[in-house]
């Protein structure tokens, strides 16, 4: 089974991943086709659905201990769901790998457009970084 994991919002600055697991992984870009990352509704952060003729980019890390999963999971909490998925990788390479996708019942929390991972960079990641409930999750005994 894939230990890869394939970031396609906030989990794609590198500084953020390694607050959330505690770990540096070897990391590369990719790209998931047929899906959509839309932005989430009064939020900064996105989430992705299927979506026929999608792309989204991202970074995939490699080979993540079950101790990251451990911190990933509570992290995203119960809007996504973790799947594995075919992505290829910068040089053409198909790999499957662990994601979060939204689950159904929260669709209606996504805007109609896309999230912009720069102008996450520019203007929401500090306040995600002190926001997100996530991290309080990740506090409050849910550290492995």
């Amino acid at each position: 089974m894939t230990k890869d994991y394939f970031a396609y919002g906030t989990l794609m600055c590198e500084d953020i991943m390694l607050a959330v697991t505690g770990h540096r992984f070897n990391r590369t870009p990719g790209f998931l086709r047929d899906y959509r990352r839309r932005a989430v509704k009064g939020e900064v952060y996105p989430g992705i659905l299927p979506e026929r003729d999608g792309v989204v980019e991202g970074i995939v890390y490699r080979d993540l201990p079950d101790t990251a999963w451990a911190r990933l999971d509570p992290f995203e909490g119960e809007m996504y769901q973790r799947q594995i998925v075919g992505v290829t990788l910068a040089d053409s390479t198909p790999i499957e790998a662990h994601t979060y996708v939204v689950r159904p019942e929260f669709e209606n929390r996504l805007d109609s457009s896309d999230w912009d991972f720069e102008k996450f960079l520019q203007s929401g990641k500090k306040t995600f970084e002190t926001h997100y409930f996530g991290f309080k999750a990740l506090k409050n005994g849910h550290r492995t």
